[in-house]
């Protein structure tokens, strides 16, 4: 087992540390087949960024007033994260294993048109184009925190409104419990699907009061921009008070069931990834700790760690739908 303290004079971690232990193995013999060089996960995100500063932004997003969400806990008043950080250092493994790898593969991803099917416990299933759903409600401004299990953090303006708006139209059934998400996997444009490392397509699921939450956010865009491919294009889940990876990218189906959905990260590694996944440090990863974070772009390799923050600080917000629950035993 692995010890590692504050003070052993060097505070970044290793990608073998952070990386759950397929997907660090994995990565290895991807990078080894495709050719893509020799250093991964951190360090080779970190390194790669001059490079990647040339990638095109997408283009302001029309529809945006400006205005900021009147959701309680939707702004935080922390330093934003900068965009050139936000979008070159993702976990989009579709794309590739490593943080840059989205950043330079994501271009493939051909975003209209664009569907997302509504189905299972509902009453009026239907398949909603892009532009239906960027329609169907006002969109606005929230500052989300975005705390990932590896132990980074990020602060990001999205851009969209509560998945309760599009839930409310399909009008869930009285016997649905759970949603599922259901995310674009197409070999054709999406290289990382060559990677043995999930059961293709990823997916993702929520409880029903979960998905209903104000909080959760069905987002188009982020920084008032259209979403970059890399970070989720063309519309995506953002659940601020779970780790990152429960927050679907590039959705495609979502359907409501009476039953838990398995979910990529649960049935990839069932004692790593429980189902519920909120950020909490009190639970540590079998193989870290949850305890502390670091902020991207708060002092590149060496940034100082942080406290976690139960519920990643919306704790006010959504702890009563945990009210009872061993948060230990269901992580």
């Amino acid at each position: 087992m692995l010890i590692r303290t504050d003070n052993d004079g060097f505070n970044h971690p290793r990608s073998s540390e952070i990386t759950p232990q397929p997907v660090y193995e994995e990565r290895r013999r991807w990078l080894r087949t495709m050719a893509a060089g020799a250093a991964g996960g951190t360090l080779a995100a970190w390194a790669g960024r001059d490079a990647l500063a040339a990638v095109p932004r997408p283009g302001k997003l029309a529809a945006l007033a400006g205005q900021a969400s009147q959701v309680a806990g939707a702004n935080t008043m922390e330093t934003l994260t900068p965009y050139a950080d936000a979008s070159q250092y993702n976990n989009y493994y579709e794309f590739g294993l490593d943080k840059a790898d989205p950043a330079r593969n994501a271009h493939t991803l051909k975003t209209t048109p664009w569907s997302v099917k509504v189905e299972g416990l509902v009453a009026k299933p239907g398949t909603f184009s892009l532009e239906d759903l960027i329609k169907l409600s006002p969109q606005e401004e929230r500052i989300y925190r975005l705390r990932c299990v590896e132990g980074w953090s990020m602060v990001i303006p999205w851009v969209g409104y509560s998945l309760a708006q599009l839930l409310r139209q399909v009008q869930p059934l009285g016997s649905a419990k759970y949603v599922e998400f259901v995310t674009l996997a197409d070999p054709k444009t999406m290289p990382g699907l060559r990677a043995n490392v999930l059961d293709w397509p990823y997916t993702e699921g929520l409880r029903l009061d979960e998905a209903m939450h104000p909080l959760t956010l069905l987002a188009f865009g982020m920084y008032g921009e259209v979403l970059p491919a890399q970070n989720g294009a063309p519309v995506r889940l953002v659940v601020p008070w779970k780790y990152g990876f429960k927050s679907a990218k590039s959705i495609v189906a979502i359907r409501l069931t009476d039953k838990q959905p398995g979910t990529a990260w649960n049935k990839a590694a069932r004692n790593e990834y429980g189902f519920y996944s909120n950020v909490n440090p009190d639970v540590p990863h079998p193989r870290w700790s949850q305890a502390t974070e670091r902020r991207i772009g708060e002092g590149g390799l060496f940034t100082k760690k942080r406290k976690t923050l139960m519920f990643n600080g919306y704790g006010e917000q959504v702890g009563q739908l945990y009210a009872g629950m061993d948060l230990k035993q269901q992580f």
